[in-house]
């Protein structure tokens, strides 16, 4: 299950469900594609820094919030994701995560165990299907209990 969480609201703003030999950064253009609104950024682990990935966010108007991966080369001149990868080359991705808002992304792994916590994690229906259908319906009652009131932290 993939989630894109709005980082201000906490809703989960679209989800799309792939079998296990899908990988993450194939999925983001299934996720970002039906959304309407307007998308300022996008936060996502080390498995979405890839061309494909970057080319989408692009399209969309989207500012990635990636780090690159261990070993990244750098894209061609004048990339954005360029800086990203000389603060991995330079030790300084942890400043480059936070100067760059990538810590939001906690928001969304969130939201995935807040998922888990709340269903149980586990799925009743045996159809993939009808297991796509019973994973929106989720969302979308998570949802609405978040539009209901979110738990207020002192």
């Amino acid at each position: 299950m993939h989630l894109a969480v709005d980082v201000d609201t906490h809703e989960t703003i679209s989800a799309e469900v792939s079998l296990v030999n899908v990988g993450d950064s194939e999925v983001l253009p299934t996720l970002l594609n039906p959304l309407r609104r307007k998308v300022h950024a996008v936060s996502g682990d080390g498995a979405y820094d890839t061309k494909h990935c970057h080319e989408t966010l692009k399209k969309k108007g989207c500012t990635p919030l990636i780090p690159p991966r261990k070993n990244a080369a750098l894209w061609e001149e004048s990339h954005p994701r360029n800086e990203a990868v000389n603060a991995l080359k330079n030790g300084k991705i942890a400043e480059w995560k936070v100067q760059s808002g990538y810590h939001d992304r906690s928001i969304s792994e969130t939201a995935m165990s807040r998922y888990k916590g709340l269903t149980s994690g586990k799925l009743s229906l045996r159809c993939y299907n009808a297991q796509v259908g019973e994973i929106m319906e989720n969302v979308k009652a998570i949802n609405k209990v978040i539009t209901i009131g979110m738990p207020v932290r002192s």
